[in-house]
């Protein structure tokens, strides 16, 4: 036979320190109780401050006063950017703008440094463009001998079309490179409207994008290998 179960919800005002001007809001806390007949099923308790600038509170408690579940027992994953030490990169740059690929590749080998990636765990594979960019991060992703494939390019406006469609292009390509691998591949192509704006995003004003690129390649390579690597 099924147990019957009533409820009860109380809304009562709290007592609390608020700030004199804004001692005119009152603050107050609503109770809901759920009981069974059946003294097997725990009781519930719920618990929410209403105001201006309060907190919510949630609490869940069986008979004896202990929690049924904590927010801080939910496991959260995380990568480390702490040191790249051991992980190996490969880097697939477009020659096209090779004014601002350059600076892209400098800053990214920088961060690599500062983050103890030694040399020799690192490849640079040159294309013509930023067209080519997608299937060769994806062959390269497919090796599993790198924890994460940078994809670095610039493509700035002109007067034509051909702008939306090499963007276009590159952007699906780099995202069906990592879900076709399995490997984090790293958008790291700049589409600028003018040359300007790449400079300054190659060092300038905006920084290095290349440095942010290795640092996203740096948390992706921890969190997969440490977190998210197919057991054996």
């Amino acid at each position: 036979m099924a147990a019957l179960a009533f409820g009860q919800c109380n809304l009562l005002p709290c007592t609390t320190s608020v700030n004199p001007q804004q001692s005119h809001r009152q603050l107050y806390s609503l109770s809901f109780h759920r009981q069974s007949v059946n003294s097997s099923p725990p009781a519930l308790s719920f618990t929410q401050s209403i105001g201006f600038g309060s907190a919510i509170e949630r609490h869940c408690v069986d008979r004896n006063g202990s929690d049924l579940f904590k927010t801080d027992a939910v496991r959260q994953l995380n990568g480390s950017v702490i040191s790249a030490k051991g992980h190996r990169f490969a880097i697939v740059v477009a020659r096209f703008n090779d004014l601002i690929t350059k600076k892209l590749l400098e800053g990214a080998l920088e961060t690599f440094n500062n983050y103890s990636v030694r040399e020799e765990d690192i490849d640079v594979v040159w294309v013509p463009g930023c067209f080519e960019i997608g299937v060769t991060a994806q062959l390269l992703g497919k090796s599993q001998k790198y924890q994460a494939i940078l994809c670095i390019g610039a493509v700035i406006r002109g007067d034509t079309s051909h702008y939306d469609a090499v963007v276009n292009a590159a952007t699906s390509g780099v995202l069906s490179a990592g879900l076709n691998s399995g490997t984090p591949c790293i958008f790291g192509v700049l589409t600028c409207d003018t040359l300007e704006q790449a400079f300054n995003r190659v060092g300038g004003k905006s920084g290095n994008k290349g440095s942010e690129t290795a640092l996203t390649a740096i948390e992706m390579a921890s969190l997969f290998e440490h977190h998210l690597k197919p057991s054996e």
